[in-house]
């Protein structure tokens, strides 16, 4: 391991934050959206991108090493630890509207940041434990079939119109919220189906992995509104749906309009790194995981994060996620400024809404 890949400790900022505003709830429960969404496109508008990949020997290396694995798994300790003293604090302390406003946007954007996110980059492995974790960091979000439509369904329907993770032209960020949550929850049970029946296995099987992560689902919100009073349990069920509004408004940014061509045989061809926009700014590369480079994880899906490269035909956000993710909250500005970043044969090819 070498010293600059200590920047990967950075990806622990925003979880910091959310432990100072639950530490400090009447002073600093805004901290980590104010952070998220003003400190750091702030710090981006006046940092460089960085375009450069790894040697060959640098990858070799850094794909043996155990500390980019450990900082994974260590998010499941910070998004417990942050769910369990927000349910703490939201219990026993008494907070205004506004402070339990702060406390439950800091802890969504936790679930949605450090849960979901690195649930996708763990779901990618095929051994237990990461897909264990998976799961796990899924469940306070309320999508654990987010692995089996995500691997199944999104990497091989991306940028078609058969794809619901992926936002066509001129569809508005709220609607996307909307189309994609259902739409990739329906797709997850119909490849569950498909995934049984390929085993010849029945519904009720140890197999159905849709069945499994439903139960945990339902005994997690049994959990809250058993265990805590009924308005806390509320909060904690918003805390989820923030954070996979948060996953989203990514899947919007990642895929919006770059839909593949058809052949005539009704195929599609294969995906390449031009069906994904990229964001080279560095400290949300860093942040989200190398999520950033997006091309390249769809390019090839096994791909660790920390071995992603940047492709110069890949086409570029002009701003970093979070910034990209503020203009897409007011949908005539994101027009404005992405559409005519669009490839042509990809515009002519998109459905528009």
């Amino acid at each position: 391991m070498k010293t600059t890949d200590l920047k990967y400790l950075s990806a622990y900022v925003l979880p910091i934050c959310a432990f100072i505003g639950i530490t400090y709830p009447h002073q600093m429960s805004f901290l980590t959206p104010v952070v998220t969404f003003v400190f750091i496109p702030i710090i981006e508008l006046f940092t460089p991108q960085n375009q450069s990949n790894l040697s060959a020997s640098e990858a070799e290396e850094k794909s043996k090493s155990i500390f980019f694995d450990v900082l994974l798994y260590f998010n499941l300790v910070q998004v417990y630890g942050i769910l369990i003293g927000s349910l703490w604090v939201l219990t026993h302390v008494e907070l205004s509207i506004l402070q339990i406003t702060g406390l439950v946007f800091s802890a969504g954007i936790i679930l949605g940041s450090n849960g979901i996110n690195v649930a996708h980059e763990l779901g990618h492995r095929d051994d237990f434990w990461s897909s264990q974790v998976a799961r796990l960091l899924l469940l306070p979000s309320h999508y654990t079939h987010f692995t089996i439509e995500h691997n199944y369904g999104h990497h091989a329907k991306v940028s078609t119109p058969e794809d619901p993770a992926t936002a066509k032209l001129n569809q508005s960020v709220y609607s996307f919220w909307w189309t994609s949550s259902t739409g990739q929850y329906k797709n997850a049970w119909k490849i569950q189906k498909k995934l049984l029946s390929t085993k010849e296995a029945n519904f009720f099987s140890l197999k159905n992995n849709m069945l499994f992560n439903s139960f945990l689902q339902i005994s997690y919100l049994i959990f809250l509104f058993l265990f805590f009073p009924w308005k806390v349990a509320l909060l904690v069920v918003f805390m989820g749906i923030i954070g996979f509004l948060l996953l989203e408004s990514i899947n919007y940014l990642e895929h919006y309009a770059l839909l593949r061509q058809q052949k005539k045989s009704g195929r599609y061809v294969p995906v390449k790194e031009i069906h994904s926009w990229n964001s080279n700014h560095l400290l949300g590369r860093i942040l989200l995981y190398e999520l950033t480079r997006h091309s390249d994880h769809h390019y090839r899906a096994s791909k660790k994060y920390q071995l992603l490269d940047y492709h110069s035909v890949s086409p570029e956000l002009p701003y970093g996620y979070p910034t990209s993710i503020l203009i897409a909250l007011v949908p005539p500005l994101w027009f404005s400024v992405i559409n005519p970043r669009v490839p042509e044969s990809m515009k002519l090819a998109a459905p528009k809404t």
